[in-house]
């Protein structure tokens, strides 16, 4: 009789055993779908982040080229600048030594025109003599036709 309880004991530890191992195969099987799922959700987020990525790449690619057309253009502006800036330095020197060259003569007309006007003035005085004198013969010439006749 006490074989029979320990073999009734050993069928229902069996039974229950057997019942945890089914519940255990379901929860595996279950997992594994899971598993099976996630890992599909998974390949499927990398395909749509590396065609993402890709996406991000050719858009970065093509505004890197933006940016360096830009900054090429900028630095053919910055280089005319620098080009113009030099020439109108350039102008700016030459104007400079013109107006220089324009400053010494002005200086040596105005020193010729003070001599002529020193000469015109010597010369009027000269002429203002020279009537006087003549003036004088004159009147003496008179003087004397008068005393002749």
């Amino acid at each position: 009789q006490r074989a029979m309880i320990d073999a009734a004991r050993l069928a229902d530890e069996l039974r229950s055993e057997q019942d945890l191992a089914q519940c255990l195969e379901r929860e595996r099987k279950l997992l594994e779908a899971q598993v099976k799922d996630m890992q599909a959700r998974v390949d499927e987020a990398q395909t749509q982040a590396l065609k993402g990525g890709k996406k991000a790449m050719t858009r970065m690619d093509t505004r890197i080229r933006e940016l360096e057309s830009e900054m090429d253009a900028e630095n053919r502006r910055n280089a005319d600048s620098q080009k113009n800036f030099r020439k109108s330095e350039r102008k700016i020197k030459e104007l400079a030594y013109q107006q220089d060259e324009d400053r010494k003569n002005h200086e040596r007309m105005q020193g010729l025109i003070d001599q002529l006007q020193g000469k015109i003035k010597s010369y009027k005085k000269q002429i203002e003599e020279a009537e006087e004198i003549a003036a004088l013969n004159l009147a003496k010439f008179k003087q004397a036709q008068n005393n002749v006749s």
